[in-house]
């Protein structure tokens, strides 16, 4: 049985000012760096960042949560943080537009992060869309801890696969899919998990994208002693355990089910207590 380090709710969370290192287009995403001085020694992969967003008379009173895709710390901007956003909505959007040397009000780190293994295992990497950023920074520990690192990335068209050379970088291997076939392998990134798990040569899956994507990986690895540990995807309003409006259904180690909130109890969870099913249905769930 695999070994994992597990982060607990991180208390060293705090707000202040960060201020924009770099913004760079890398596709059809956005790169930013982003100042947050010593406060990145407790970033870990798997936590999230806070961001108020719109500017001072903006009507978007709630703040924006962000995956860490990686931390850095340098000579001449100190403690840095990496983020990948995808400008779809008005505040990512707004986010996207802000030049080098802007300062951004946010809270950070938040929420838990991947558990680390104690010791070398064989680890997979599954990432969906955007969603992969995350897996990178995680790469680079695993390495370190001498683990093997294969990573799959898919979506459904080449462009939205964020910076596949990156994975190559991280990974000891790396194959793409994409379901219209534009980039790498024509079909779904979770098509090929099975037959790694029959050949033996999955111990942990570590997952971040889209919620059907994690479901379905749980499903394939469920029975079989591999740890799969997923950020999940649910919206986050307050980011701070308060407004309760990113709750899932998840059950304990005596099977009972009750609603864990995504950005205090997550976003990284078990994929094996996760109530899939039950997603959505929240009326059916008893506390």
């Amino acid at each position: 049985m695999v070994k994992l380090l597990m982060s607990t709710i991180n208390r060293s969370a705090s707000q202040f000012i960060a201020s924009v290192v770099s913004n760079k287009r890398v596709g059809q995403y956005h790169q930013l760096i982003l100042q947050v001085g010593d406060i990145v020694t407790f970033c870990k992969p798997g936590n999230f960042i806070a961001i108020k967003v719109g500017g001072e008379s903006s009507r978007m009173i709630l703040r924006r949560a962000f995956a860490i895709s990686r931390t850095s710390q340098s000579s001449s901007f100190g403690g840095t943080i990496e983020l990948i956003v995808a400008p779809f909505g008005s505040g990512s959007s707004w986010l996207c537009s802000q030049p080098e040397g802007s300062e951004l009000d946010v809270v950070t780190p938040l929420g838990t992060a991947f558990g680390i293994p104690t010791e070398p295992v064989k680890a997979l990497l599954v990432g969906g869309g955007y969603g992969s950023a995350p897996l990178f920074g995680l790469a680079e520990v695993l390495k370190l801890r001498g683990c093997k690192v294969d990573m799959l990335l898919g979506a459904s068209t080449g462009g939205k696969i964020y910076a596949p050379m990156e994975g190559k970088r991280s990974a000891n291997s790396l194959r793409i899919y994409t379901e219209d076939g534009s980039m790498g392998e024509k079909g779904r990134v979770t098509d090929p998990i099975w037959a790694l798990v029959q050949d033996n040569a999955v111990d942990v899956i570590y997952s971040c994208g889209p919620m059907p994507m994690l479901a379905a990986i749980s499903k394939l690895v469920e029975g079989t002693d591999i740890v799969h540990q997923c950020a999940v995807e649910e919206s986050m309003a307050c980011g701070v355990g308060v407004c309760m409006t990113c709750v899932l259904p998840v059950a304990n180690d005596q099977g009972q089910v009750s609603m864990l909130r995504s950005c205090i109890d997550g976003p990284v969870m078990d994929g094996s207590l996760v109530q899939w099913d039950l997603v959505g249905q929240v009326h059916e769930v008893h506390q």
